[in-house]
């Protein structure tokens, strides 16, 4: 597909986005029946099936397409709708494949309200998923910033619901990293959730994509956030679960996953850890393999990873020994014995900052490893 949708075609899905609550089966069923002008109509109208009256009777009153789309153009966003080139159709087919072999994951959305600079379809070819809880420990925040910010050295877009703990911190590794983030909401783009959030969402907004397939103005629930699980799971190749409480929003992320038949990857933690719990139990179940890595989780997903954990000798043979700062850090790592990072700091005289950021990237070079909650060096051939 090539081009941008038509105005009418536009219009229509911006007032379907409204009148239904994601996901509308029976409504995205008529969408694809009649062709969304055609489907907006007869929701207007009322002849429709049963099915469709029951998603739709109480909002088809509610005509602001072109209020909702004035709206989100002030914000600097734009409506992203399936007829337009860059709409993410590849990452979407799971979840179409998923509704019609009747999986509760629900299935593609009727249209995406965005905001950032960046072309979805594109930014989303190569995705992974970072998830895990609100009330993460240090260590999960740690890793998901180190995670965040090796998968955008890498070109990898990193995917996650901006809520507190987890999301946030792998949104600020990528955004640290000089990459593209992607934050899925559970109520409108114009609205900053959590609150907390709010620099954060604008930084992504001008940075990455922020987006969400309810309509400006609308305010997150608890059903919303279950909801738009199914397109942070889609819009990865993998999802990465950092941290888990047995009973927790980024378990049903990992579930929606694995019923896409997308790869599952959780970060295993002290077994003493109850925000650690359910990744365990998806271990111990055999759901997920376990990544301590960036380059294990690129290798783990395959498409656009092959070279990066599963080749390091041909890595350091191509890029040599690193320069700067960054051999400083290199040489300050043990080479039988791996050391923690503040020792590196010291060793190098590089500030704490500098060297967290360089040892992922060093990690994706194939010139440092993490072992026994360390690093240590890779030696370069001579």
């Amino acid at each position: 597909m090539s081009g941008t949708a038509p105005d009418d075609v536009r219009l229509a899905r911006a007032y379907l986005s409204r009148v239904a609550e994601p996901h509308a089966g029976a409504l995205a069923g008529l969408v694809s029946e009649v062709g969304p002008v055609e489907a907006a109509r007869l929701v207007r109208s009322g002849e429709v099936s049963p099915s469709v009256v029951s998603q739709t009777s109480a909002r088809r009153a509610e005509e602001r397409a072109h209020e909702d789309l004035e709206r989100i153009a002030g914000r600097g966003g734009r409506l992203v709708v399936p007829e337009d080139a860059e709409w993410p159709g590849w990452p979407f087919i799971a979840l179409t494949m998923g509704q019609a072999r009747r999986l509760r994951c629900g299935g593609e959305p009727l249209a995406l309200w965005v905001r950032g600079p960046y072309d979805l379809g594109e930014v989303t070819e190569k995705a992974v998923a970072v998830v895990g809880s609100r009330a993460a420990s240090g260590y999960g925040e740690h890793v998901a910033a180190e995670f965040g910010y090796g998968l955008a050295q890498a070109g990898v877009t990193v995917v996650s619901g901006a809520a507190y703990g987890i999301d946030g911190a792998a949104h600020r590794g990528a955004l640290g990293g000089g990459g593209v983030t992607v934050a899925v909401l559970a109520c409108g783009v114009d609205i900053a959730y959590p609150a907390g959030h709010q620099g954060l969402l604008g930084k992504i907004a001008k940075e990455g994509l922020v987006i969400s397939e309810y309509p400006p103005g609308v305010t997150p629930a608890r059903h919303r956030f279950l909801t738009r699980n199914r397109l942070i799971a889609a819009l990865g190749v993998g999802t990465v679960v950092v941290e888990a409480g047995r009973r927790s929003g980024a378990k049903n992320t990992a579930a929606i996953t694995v019923a896409l038949g997308r790869v599952l990857m959780v970060v295993p933690g002290p077994v003493t850890s109850a925000s650690s719990a359910g990744c365990h139990e998806l271990l111990r179940d055999r759901q997920a393999e376990p990544v301590s890595s960036v380059a294990e989780v690129v290798e783990s997903v395959g498409r656009f990873g092959d070279d990066l954990a599963t080749q390091p000798a041909q890595k350091q043979s191509e890029i040599g020994a690193p320069q700067g700062e960054a051999m400083r850090v290199y040489e300050a790592l043990g080479k039988r014995s791996a050391v923690s990072a503040e020792v590196a700091s010291v060793e190098s005289g590089v500030a704490l900052e500098r060297v967290r950021a360089l040892l992922p990237e060093l990690e994706l070079a194939g010139l440092a490893l993490q072992a026994d909650g360390g690093w240590q060096r890779v030696e370069v051939p001579r």
